[in-house]
């Protein structure tokens, strides 16, 4: 099966989606690319040598010119939900990348979109797909270590270099828990299989941060049955950098399992580590089986599924509501500095 992409939103996120993720994954075919602003457009087709007339500013008059099937949004945030609302009532299946909205209701509206057009509505959440994280999700699964006690999860990057002057990561809408934390709030549910019922959080920034919100919080999340998840996440920390998805301690019953993954932007799947230390024993390095796609282009692989067997992705924009409400609660209680219901995604 191929099947015809449109791709909107071609700043430099967008541009690595067409440089890395995208090439692998042979089942589809860039007929279109679009973005609203010109310069970027332009920036983007001489990178990345793409023909003029497949370039517009518009989904709808990409739509009206070339024949398609999907919509890839890598567009600005804001943007999601009304580009994927506007492709699913053009007969278009959507993958939307996260955060797929700025909240529950937003969310909601767009899944009523698909529902009623039928149309596959799917959200990049990447983290998902890493050989670590896989592993991890089995193990808690099976309950070799028994049940999860406690877990600890830390982030640490430095990007508090650039001037603040024109820089766009300082004026991003809850840069932490938005551009980030959504990524670890979801491998959350995933590895925990369950939903998050209160949040507290807590803005850490020091006074040099740039950043208009948080570019620093520690975080306390609820979950389900009365499990405790402890999260410190940093775009301000000058201490050693964690690995993107983190590092993570789950203390179970009979031990203690660790994890990191995604190790850098291009370094694939490699740096993906799981370390367990059964009660009573010497910590042992569990072997990992190294994935052929993997992040983004894996998800592409599924996106691809869906579309062909019409069946509901793992990540699908209804599944992601979980992870929606507890991003939208954490930017709640930041604000507040209370704690914070989670809105049911049920």
């Amino acid at each position: 099966m191929t099947v015809k992409l449109v791709h909107v939103g071609l700043g430099g996120w967008g541009q690595d989606w067409e440089m890395n993720a995208i090439p692998p994954v042979s089942q589809f075919q860039r007929v279109a690319w679009v973005d609203a602003h010109e310069p970027t457009l332009e920036a983007a087709r001489k990178r990345l040598d793409l023909p003029a007339d497949r370039c517009f500013t518009s989904i709808e008059e990409a739509f009206s010119k070339v024949e398609a099937d999907a919509l890839l949004v890598t567009a600005p945030q804001v943007a999601h939900v009304p580009l994927a609302i506007e492709a699913m009532e053009a007969g278009k299946h959507v993958l939307c990348e996260k955060p797929f909205a700025v909240s529950v209701d937003e969310a909601r509206h767009g899944i009523a979109i698909a529902e009623r057009t039928g149309r596959t509505l799917m959200v990049s959440q990447q983290y998902r797909h890493y050989p670590a994280v896989r592993k991890v999700a089995q193990i808690v699964a099976d309950k070799q270590y028994g049940d999860v006690g406690t877990v600890r999860v830390d982030f640490r990057k430095w990007a508090n270099s650039s001037p603040k002057s024109g820089h766009r990561h300082y004026l991003f809408p809850h840069p932490l828990i938005y551009d980030m934390a959504i990524h670890h709030f979801d491998l959350m549910r995933l590895i925990l299989r369950r939903d998050a019922v209160n949040v507290f959080a807590r803005v850490t920034d020091p006074p040099w941060s740039k950043f208009e919100d948080e570019g620093a919080a520690a975080i306390t999340i609820e979950f389900e049955g009365g499990l405790i998840v402890s999260y410190r996440g940093s775009w301000l920390s000058p201490d050693r950098p964690t690995h993107w998805a983190g590092e993570w301690n789950l203390e179970c019953e009979k031990g203690n399992v660790f994890f990191t993954s995604r190790e850098g932007m291009d370094a694939g799947a490699s740096g993906d580590r799981v370390t367990v230390r059964p009660l009573g024993e010497d910590e042992e390095r569990v072997r990992l089986v190294q994935p052929r796609f993997w992040g983004r282009s894996a998800g592409l692989m599924a996106f691809a599924k869906a579309i062909e067997t019409g069946e509901e992705a793992e990540t699908s924009a209804r599944n992601n509501l979980g992870s929606i409400a507890l991003m939208e609660a954490a930017a709640r209680a930041a604000t507040s500095g209370q704690v914070e219901p989670v809105e049911r995604a049920s």
